[in-house]
C-alpha cells in the first residue's frame, strides 16, 4: 500500500512529467514512421517531405525528410518551401473574415454588390449567389469544373471568371457538394475590390506579417532559398518538374510555405483567431469557418475494427469531420508534383503540418498516422496499406490498357490525309486549340495553355492516341483524340477522351473555326 501511495504522489507532484513523457513518445514515434515512410516510396515515386506538429500552442516537433530535388544533394527541412495549393483558401476565407470583423461585408452578402460583372450559366444564381456560397463548393457546378481555365493558362483573374457564365451545372443551387477553385478566385477578387489592394498585399499585410511567417510568398515568381522542386512520374519514370505557374488561381491554389510558417497558422487557428496576443480575426468569425455549411455523405468504415465517421461536412476553406469523438479541421492540397494537408484536432489543442514534393502517397499515409497517434486510435499501418493500394492499381491500369489494345481495330486509316485535319478548333468557354501536320504526323497544341503541346498518332479510323510531351507536368493516363467528319467530308469538332482525375476535357466543345 505504501508503494501505491509513493506512486499516486509522482503522478500528483509531477503531472506535467508524466504529460511530456507521453507527448515525447508520441512525438517518437511520428517521427520513426515518417523515415520508413520516406525509405519506402523513396527512388521510386517518392522524393522529400516535412512535418510540423503543434500541441498547446507550441511547436513540439518540426523535421524535414529527403531530397528537394532527387539529382541535388540539397535536403528538405523545416524551413524548406513548399507549394501548399489549396491550402491556400483557408488563407482567402480567414481574409474575409477580417473584412467580416471590420463590418465592411458579411457572409450573406450577395456577391453581386461587389463583382457585378460575375455572371453564373444561370441568372438567378449569378442574383443569389452570396460570398458564403463562394467559399463552401454549393454552387451547383461538378467538382474541378472549369479547372482548364486556371492550370497553366495565361489567363488573368479577371478572364478566367468572365468565362464561367459558361459553365453549365449539374446539380441544383445549394443542394449538392461540388468541389470549386474558380469560386475562390471570385472571392479573392471579394477581398481586393473591398480592401482596395490586391489579396496577396491584404493577406501579406493582415496575416504573413503578424504572424511572422516570413517565408511564405504568394507566387513562385517569389521563391525564397531553400525551396523544394516538384516530382512525379510523368513520361514514365520519377523526374524533377518545372515549378508549375498557377499565379491565374491566386486565392485558391498560390501560395507557397514551410512548416515552420504554417505551424504559426496552425497556433492561429486553434486558438480561435489570436497568435501571441494579437487578434487576427475574432473567435465568432473562427466558429464560421470550421462549422459545416453543408453535409456530405459518409458511410461505413470499409476496415474491420474502424470507427466509421458519423458526419463529414465543408466548412468555409475547411472540411471537417468527427473521428473517436473529435472534430477534425482539414484541408488538403495538390498541384503537379507537390501535395499536402494541413490538420485541426480542437480538442486536443493540437493540430500538424505535412507538405511533400511528389505525388507518392506519403502525405496521406502521415496525415492519417499523425492523426491516429494525437486522438490514441488504434494502431494501423497506412504505408502498408498504400503499398498494396499502389500495387492493385497498377495492375487495373495494366488490364484497361490491355482491354483498350484489344479493342482497337487494326489496318484502319485516317478517313482524310493528315493536313486535312489540321486548323483551329474553339470552344466559348475554353478558347482554342489547334492542330496541325509536322513531319508526318498532328500537332495538338492548347492556345490559352502554351505547355500543353501532344503529338497525336493514330489509333484506329479517325480516333488517335495523345502522346503529351515532356512540357506537360500533369501525369495524365493514355487518352485518346476523336475527329467527326460533315457531309462535306471536312472535320467539324474535336473531342477529347483523356480521363484524368483533376480536368475535365468533356466540358470543351471544340468546333472547326477555320
Amino acid at each position: 500500500m505504501k508503494k501505491l501511495k509513493v506512486i499516486l504522489l509522482l503522478f500528483v507532484v509531477f503531472p506535467d512529467f508524466v504529460l511530456s513523457q507521453s507527448l515525447d513518445a508520441k512525438v517518437a514515434e511520428i517521427d520513426a514512421y515518417a523515415q520508413r515512410v520516406v525509405d519506402t516510396w523513396k527512388g521510386t515515386s517518392g522524393a522529400g517531405m516535412a512535418i510540423a506538429v503543434v500541441k498547446d500552442d507550441k511547436v513540439v516537433f518540426a523535421k524535414g525528410y529527403g531530397p528537394l530535388r532527387i539529382d541535388g544533394p540539397a535536403q528538405v527541412n523545416e524551413n524548406t518551401v513548399f507549394a501548399i495549393a489549396s491550402n491556400s483558401k483557408a488563407f482567402t476565407t480567414a481574409a474575409l473574415a477580417i473584412l467580416v470583423d471590420e463590418k465592411k461585408i458579411a457572409w450573406d452578402d450577395k456577391v453581386s454588390k461587389y463583382l457585378p460583372e460575375f455572371q453564373m450559366y444561370d441568372p438567378w444564381v449569378t442574383s443569389e449567389l452570396t460570398i458564403r456560397d463562394l467559399v463552401t463548393h454549393r454552387v451547383g457546378l461538378d467538382t474541378f469544373s472549369g479547372d482548364l481555365l486556371w492550370y497553366e493558362t495565361t489567363y488573368s483573374p479577371d478572364e478566367i471568371l468572365r468565362r464561367v457564365r459558361y459553365l453549365k451545372p449539374v446539380s441544383s443551387f445549394r443542394t449538392r457538394f461540388g468541389y470549386q477553385n474558380l469560386m475562390f478566385i471570385a472571392a479573392g477578387k471579394v477581398v481586393e475590390k473591398v480592401a482596395g489592394r490586391s489579396w496577396c498585399t491584404f493577406v501579406k499585410e493582415r496575416i504573413l506579417t503578424p504572424l511572422a511567417m516570413s517565408r511564405t510568398t504568394c507566387s513562385i515568381n517569389d521563391l525564397p532559398d531553400n525551396a523544394a522542386w516538384p516530382h512525379n512520374e510523368s513520361g514514365g519514370k520519377l523526374r524533377v518538374l518545372n515549378r508549375g505557374n498557377v499565379d491565374g488561381s491566386y486565392s485558391a491554389a498560390a501560395l507557397n510555405s514551410s512548416v515552420a510558417d504554417l505551424s504559426k497558422w496552425v497556433r492561429l487557428q486553434l486558438g480561435r483567431g489570436k497568435f501571441e496576443g494579437k487578434q487576427i480575426f475574432s473567435e465568432q468569425q473562427s466558429w464560421q469557418m470550421h462549422q459545416q455549411w453543408l453535409a456530405q455523405q459518409v458511410g461505413p468504415s470499409g476496415t474491420p475494427g474502424i470507427q466509421p465517421r458519423h458526419f463529414a461536412g465543408v466548412g468555409m476553406g475547411w472540411f471537417v469531420y468527427d473521428y473517436y469523438g473529435r472534430k477534425v479541421i482539414n484541408h488538403s492540397g495538390g498541384l503537379d508534383g507537390m501535395l499536402s494537408y494541413t490538420v485541426l484536432i480542437p480538442e486536443e489543442n493540437a493540430g500538424f503540418v505535412i507538405l511533400t514534393n511528389s505525388e507518392s502517397p506519403t502525405y496521406a499515409v502521415m496525415m492519417n498516422k499523425v492523426r491516429d497517434i494525437l486522438v490514441g486510435a488504434p494502431e494501423r499501418d497506412y504505408n502498408a496499406e498504400a503499398v498494396k493500394r499502389v500495387a492493385d492499381s497498377k495492375r487495373e491500369d495494366d488490364e484497361k490498357r490491355a482491354k483498350e489494345d484489344a479493342a482497337r481495330v487494326k489496318d484502319t486509316k485516317p478517313s482524310l490525309d493528315l493536313a486535312a485535319y489540321s486548323g483551329k478548333y474553339s470552344d466559348k468557354l475554353y478558347g482554342d486549340v489547334t492542330v496541325s501536320a509536322e513531319n508526318d504526323r498532328l500537332v495538338m497544341r492548347f492556345g490559352p495553355s502554351p505547355n500543353f503541346v501532344a503529338d497525336l498518332e493514330h489509333w484506329h479510323y479517325d480516333t488517335f492516341q495523345i502522346k503529351w510531351r515532356p512540357s506537360v507536368a500533369y501525369n495524365f493516363p493514355r487518352g485518346f483524340v476523336t475527329f467527326t467528319i460533315d457531309k462535306d467530308g471536312r472535320t467539324d469538332r474535336l473531342s477529347i477522351d483523356q480521363p484524368n482525375n483533376d480536368f475535365w476535357f468533356y466540358e470543351l466543345d471544340l468546333r472547326r473555326a477555320k
